[in-house]
């Protein structure tokens, strides 16, 4: 348990960074953070309150897509949100601080690359914690091992179609797609497959440990 303990720890933050680097690049970033930048420039919202709303919208798909009411998970997954918010600010304001957002195009596509790769790594940490999870990365989960047969690519494709359909909609009203570039399409191609080698490769005495409570 303590070695979960960590592993979510490290994981938590590591997401948080990986996405906050790609933000700051401003050259793709991860699928859902592109859909919660799009809905706030529809609606002229803020993208940390969008990002919360989507995630507790989340939270509420899962408790049926397993079927039950698991008021623990639903609770834990809010908390894991709210600190990577958190956490999520405080990275973006570093790497603006750094000038990462100054630079040029080519170093910024290679940063968002970076950023999905990190926070697509940490995502195989803390989904093998299996102790709290972002609401997202645990619908893959419950995808992945209840529905599409321990696949993980597969899982991720599947997960992201929601966004992509929001994004779909937005440019319906705005005539704009923001945040979606070079970062985002690496995203969406190589997120399952990051996700699939870093199960065997980091922290490799992390097993899953999948769970419906009953």
């Amino acid at each position: 348990m303590s070695y979960r303990v960590v592993a979510l720890i490290i994981g938590l933050v590591l997401n948080a960074f990986g996405n906050a680097l790609s933000v700051a690049a401003n050259a793709g970033s991860g699928i859902w953070t592109a859909a919660a930048v799009n809905i706030a420039y529809w609606i002229h919202g803020n993208v940390g309150v969008i990002l919360l709303i989507v995630g507790v919208c989340s939270a509420l798909l899962n408790q049926l897509l397993i079927h039950q009411v698991d008021i623990p998970r639903f609770v834990g997954e809010v908390v894991f949100i709210s600190c990577f918010s958190y956490f999520i600010d405080l990275f973006v304001a570093m790497f603006t601080k750094w000038g990462i957002p100054a630079l040029g195009l080519g170093w910024r596509m290679l940063l968002s690359i970076l950023g999905v790769t990190i926070f697509a790594c940490s995502i195989s940490i803390y989904q093998r914690a299996n102790l709290i999870m972002h609401p997202n990365d645990d619908t893959s989960n419950i995808l992945r091992f209840m529905y599409l047969g321990g696949r993980a690519t597969a899982s991720q494709f599947v997960d992201f179609i929601p966004p992509i359909v929001m994004i779909a909609i937005c440019y319906v009203f705005t005539r704009q797609i923001y945040s979606v570039n070079v970062g985002t399409l690496y995203s969406i191609l190589f997120n399952g497959v990051i996700i699939a080698a870093s199960d065997k490769h980091i922290m490799p005495h992390l097993y899953h440990n999948f769970r419906v409570s009953h």
